[in-house]
């Protein structure tokens, strides 16, 4: 089970996650990031600190995302609040190197 709690503000949008992103999960997730870019809005934080699981499913939607956002140079993707458990996942398929990291929401907006 994925819970999917989004916040818009004036120039980026928060998701914070809690659950399993896993192959049932994964279109929920996409479809979450997919009403933000259609929106016309690219600069996203993602809260992964009550994230237990991150499967390749979750991977690609955060990478395609990281894309969209990046176009143009249109915004960006970052990452807070992530377990150890998740940055080693990410480290592991190679992808902690396109997301930038923050140990705070604050932290993170502050980067846009």
């Amino acid at each position: 089970m994925l819970e999917i709690n989004h916040r818009k503000y004036r120039r980026w949008d928060v998701i914070k996650l809690a659950g399993r992103i896993d192959s049932a999960t994964a279109p929920q997730f996409q479809e979450a990031l997919n009403a933000i870019t259609e929106a016309g809005r690219y600069n996203i934080v993602l809260n992964l600190s009550k994230v237990d699981f991150l499967s390749s499913a979750g991977l690609r939607h955060l990478i395609t995302t990281k894309q969209t956002c990046k176009k143009y140079n249109r915004g960006k993707v970052v990452l807070t609040e992530v377990p150890d458990k998740i940055k080693e996942t990410l480290d592991l398929a190679g992808v902690a190197v396109l997301f930038p990291f923050f140990d705070t929401e604050v932290d993170s907006v502050a980067s846009f």
